[in-house]
């Protein structure tokens, strides 16, 4: 549960989010991309990445002076299995919802 709530904590963060947004969306990145747009300093996308890589989200791997980011999947395979372990209370939750809403839409008034 650790590794879950660190990973959200992560994510919590709208530039964090972001940044894992886009390597999932453009795959391997170095962290000079992941600058472009946010209008910080490459040290703050660094203290970021350090967040995103300890919560297990990303991976970093060296190629010459260069610094790649990368999608850890087991990262965000256990935030999924854990969403997906929740569909059915939303499920139901949902459905005594509706049930409620279709009563009080039948009342008379």
């Amino acid at each position: 549960m650790n590794t879950l709530i660190k990973a959200f904590s992560a994510l919590s963060d709208e530039t964090r989010l972001s940044i894992v947004e886009q390597l999932m969306a453009d795959g391997e990145l170095p962290a000079g991309d992941l600058i472009e747009g946010k209008g910080m300093s490459g040290a703050a996308i660094s203290r970021h990445l350090k967040v995103l890589r300890e919560a297990g989200l990303i991976q970093q791997r060296a190629k010459g002076p260069q610094r790649l980011y990368s999608i850890r999947p087991e990262g965000l395979r256990a935030i999924a299995e854990w969403t997906i372990s929740k569909r059915e209370f939303w499920e139901t939750s949902l459905d005594r919802l509706g049930a409620i809403l279709e009563r009080e839409n039948t009342w008379p008034t």
